[in-house]
């Protein structure tokens, strides 16, 4: 079964940092773009950061110059630096993949949760 499963996260102080890793399990092929949705509570959900299999990456404005993403094939990483307390949130990972149709599948893993707290 194809699913993506995800490691790290956790408390870290303001200031601190904390990896996010998510690898895809079951995927033969090359998933196209993969990356994290964060969503905090009563506030919807967000896209933090992706990258694409040809390496084009996203971040959102909020967390450039202190998070990154990289891509390891199906594995995506996310190294949060200098969290802030406003980074704490529910983080899902996210592949989408599209057929020759442009038909989208998509997969998500559990979600981990990442606090930022003193």
């Amino acid at each position: 079964q194809e699913q993506l499963v995800e490691s790290g996260g956790g408390l870290a102080q303001p200031g601190g940092s904390l990896e996010l890793s998510c690898a895809a399990s079951g995927v033969s092929f090359n998933i196209y773009a993969m990356g994290w949705f964060r969503q905090a509570p009563g506030k919807q959900r967000e896209l933090v950061a992706a990258s694409t299999s040809g390496g084009v990456t996203y971040l959102h404005d909020s967390v450039k110059g202190r998070f990154s993403i990289s891509r390891d094939k199906n594995s995506v990483h996310l190294q949060m630096n200098s969290l802030k307390p406003e980074d704490t949130a529910l983080y899902s990972c996210k592949g989408s993949d599209y057929d020759n149709r442009l038909n989208e599948s998509q997969y998500w893993g559990q979600g981990t949760q990442v606090t930022v707290s003193s």
